[in-house]
Formats: structure tokens, C-alpha cells, sequence
């Protein structure tokens, strides 16, 4: 009977070892699965840090004249620029951990709120084709962000050919997008700078705002500044931006509502 009594208490004893042993098994393999299965990181848009100031940087637009009747085809765009340098590095710029360029500061040219091209001259030719055409021209910091006074922008609508196009209402509020744009890689991946420019309006928490929705997430912006957005993924992303009143609703304008693809790629 002892002997039995015995043979008990060691089997029990191996049975409730290899019990704990498949115990263990089964919360590691949960544990990676969980792993697996983690949720995709959060959108977020967040201010941006504060840069250099150039109170005193001026752009003046000296060629084709406001409202002036152009033939269609190649124009060219003739500058002049005080107390701003192209082509410098922004002071800041190794600190921002965003895209910069390596020529420089430079001008944002935006022709009808298309993507800007980016000038690192004080001229600049662009084809016209038939209609009316409205530029934005602004100075810019090495790593893209706008000057945002009123000095350092030029707004100019023009006709070209005899076509009858409506004209923009430029004392209307305006919004033009402006970053980001194109094709980010590696590094540049991480912090992405979204800019816009505003003309004819200001923005509050309790009046005019942005609205930007990020592959489908949207984000109340009640401050004109840059703003970083972190948490896109690789590949392509949509980014629609919407100059709206204190309820939401688009303000009327040509150019209050733009949406680009940006693309992220592996380093």
C-alpha cells in the first residue's frame, strides 16, 4: 500500500509539471501574436518648432505686370529680393530632422495651386497656356517652411490669349497648399512638414481654420505655422487640405480645396 501510495504522489507530481510546462508554451505564444498583430502606428500632427525670422526679407515681383493680357507660351518671371539670401542653408536647418534641400533657401512658385516649382534665382520662365492664371510666388526656408509676412509674398493674376476665363476674386480668403510634396525617402520619412499659405484670412479657434485629413484622419488646424506629420506608412498617402469656416463648411474659393498623393519610401 505504501509502495502505491508513493507511485501516486510521483506521477501527480510530473503530471502537474508538464501541466505548468504547456502553461508557459501557450502565454509565449500568445505573447507573439499579440506582437504580430500590433496595430499600425498613430497619425499625429503636431506644430512644428519655431524658426529663424526674417522680418525684413522682401519680394518684389517685377515682370509680367498685375493683370497683365500675355500671348500663350513661355513667360518669364523676373524677381527682386532684399535682406534674403538664396541659395543659403537656413541656420537651423540640421536640427529640424526634416527634408531640406541641399541648394538652399529659394522662392515657392505656385501656378493655380498646382505643385510649386522650387527657384533658387531671382528668374524663372514658365509656359502659359490659354486662360487666366494666378501665381503665388514666396520666399522659403532651406527646408521648404514659407516666410509668412506680408512683405515676403506676391500674389498676381494674368491673362493670356483672348480667352474669357473668369478672373479669381484675390481679396477673397485664399488657401494654397504647399508642403509636403512628391517623393520622401529614408530619413526624410520620419518628420514630415505640412505648410500651407493663407491670403486674406487668419485662422482662430474660434473662426476660420484648415482642414487636414491625412489617408482619411482629419485635423483641425486653428494656427497658421507648420505642423510636422509623423505615423504615415511607406508607400502612398493622401493629403487633402480644406480652408473652412468655424462650422466646418469649405469657404467658397478656388484653391481652398487641394488633395495630393505623397509617397514614403524605404531608405
Amino acid at each position: 500500500m505504501k509502495r502505491l501510495f508513493f507511485t501516486a504522489i510521483i506521477f501527480s507530481f510530473f503530471c502537474a509539471c508538464e501541466t505548468s510546462r504547456n502553461t508557459e508554451t501557450t502565454t509565449d505564444t500568445t505573447t507573439v501574436e499579440e506582437i504580430n498583430t500590433a496595430t499600425p502606428e498613430a497619425i499625429t500632427v503636431e506644430p512644428m518648432s519655431e524658426s529663424p525670422d526674417f522680418p525684413d526679407a522682401m519680394l518684389r515681383l517685377n515682370a509680367p505686370a498685375e493683370s497683365a493680357n500675355l500671348q500663350p507660351g513661355v513667360q518669364d518671371f523676373k524677381y527682386d529680393i532684399t535682406n534674403y539670401q538664396l541659395t543659403a542653408q537656413t541656420a537651423d536647418a540640421d536640427m529640424k530632422q526634416c527634408a531640406n534641400s541641399d541648394k538652399g533657401q529659394h522662392i515657392h512658385f505656385i501656378l493655380n495651386n498646382e505643385p510649386y516649382d522650387a527657384l533658387y534665382e531671382p528668374n524663372h520662365q514658365k509656359e502659359l497656356a490659354e486662360g487666366n492664371h494666378v501665381v503665388l510666388s514666396f520666399l522659403s526656408r532651406s527646408y521648404h517652411e514659407s516666410l509668412k509676412h506680408p512683405d515676403a509674398y506676391v500674389l498676381r493674376q494674368f491673362t493670356v490669349g483672348k480667352g474669357n476665363a473668369q478672373k479669381a476674386d484675390l481679396n477673397a480668403p485664399h488657401m494654397f497648399y504647399s508642403r509636403p510634396k512628391g517623393e520622401y525617402k529614408g530619413a526624410d520619412t520620419e518628420n514630415i512638414m505640412l505648410d500651407f499659405y493663407l491670403v486674406n484670412t487668419e485662422l482662430s479657434a474660434n473662426g476660420n481654420k484648415v482642414r487636414a485629413t491625412v489617408n482619411g484622419e482629419s485635423f483641425m488646424l486653428d494656427n497658421w505655422q507648420p505642423y510636422i506629420i509623423n505615423g504615415m506608412p511607406m508607400g502612398e498617402n493622401t493629403i487633402k487640405l480644406e480652408l473652412v469656416d468655424n462650422s466646418g463648411n469649405v469657404i467658397p474659393g478656388p484653391f481652398n480645396t487641394v488633395e495630393r498623393i505623397v509617397t514614403l519610401v524605404e531608405g
